[in-house]
């Protein structure tokens, strides 16, 4: 019988993964058999993140462009198909916040979080769909949500509209490319311990508001996004699509 989370012989890449929660899901869809290309923008960081598997005696590529720029995504690709890579699994995990409230928001700052967390997902969801059909092969699209994609927050609006639209684009990723056998759904992350949050978990008020919040009374780690990730990047999830699963410690099924 096949093993419906055995994701030996796929290639996974994961943008935004030289630390956090894209390091973490990496490692988990490596521990299930993929092989990895890492991405991020800090040369160093990307070097430190490859070493961190060259540890454990498993090679990863590494891929460093800028997911906001449609020439620079295109360049990668075509990187990719000169090396003979082949991508089955997108994460769409790079992201980036900005807090501040409305009234004092300038479009550039609204429109680089845009960018980064929304248009970056399209962007390079499409080259990996071109790719996925024209081979006919199928293939996994995972995005990275947010408790924001259901429900909002004051003085992070871009952030809000950004992970609100990850949730649609997932939607609209299903309703083109499921007849081509590419599953497209989405992860969303409640309150995690990550570098991007580091600040709050430090703040003891805001502490004391996430843990009393959360049924589960704790932050989240990176680690426990290991097996949704590849509960969604595994053939198991064959006829999941178009969906957004929450990792969020119970926080939004409650008042």
């Amino acid at each position: 019988m096949m093993n419906l989370f055995d994701l030996t012989g796929r290639t996974a890449l994961i943008t935004g993964s030289s630390g956090g929660l894209g390091l973490a899901m990496s490692q988990a869809l490596s521990d299930a058999g993929a092989a990895i290309v890492l991405h991020g923008r800090n040369q160093d960081k990307l070097r430190e993140a490859a070493a961190q598997f060259a540890s454990r005696d498993v090679e990863v590529e590494t891929l460093s462009f800028d997911v906001t720029c449609e020439a620079d995504v295109h360049r990668a690709f075509e990187s990719l198909d000169e090396r003979g890579i082949t991508i089955d699994i997108l994460i769409n995990n790079a992201g980036m916040q900005h807090r501040q409230p409305m009234v004092e928001l300038s479009l550039a700052d609204w429109q680089k979080v845009i960018d980064t967390n929304l248009s970056a997902a399209f962007l390079v969801g499409q080259q990996v769909a071109r790719r996925l059909i024209e081979k006919g092969q199928g293939g996994k699209i995972i995005n990275v949500g947010s408790l924001t994609s259901q429900v909002a927050r004051a003085t992070v609006a871009p952030y809000t509209a950004a992970k609100g639209g990850i949730r649609l684009l997932t939607c609209s990723m299903a309703a083109e490319w499921a007849e081509h056998n590419i599953q497209a759904n989405a992860i969303g992350p409640g309150y995690m311990l990550t570098d991007m949050t580091r600040a709050l978990s430090e703040d003891p008020t805001f502490d004391g508001w996430v843990k009393a919040r959360t049924p589960s009374r704790r932050w989240g780690l990176p680690e426990d996004l290991a097996s949704t990730v590849i509960y969604l990047a595994a053939p198991g999830s064959g006829y999941v699509n178009g969906q957004i699963i929450y990792v969020d410690g119970g926080m939004l099924a409650v008042l």
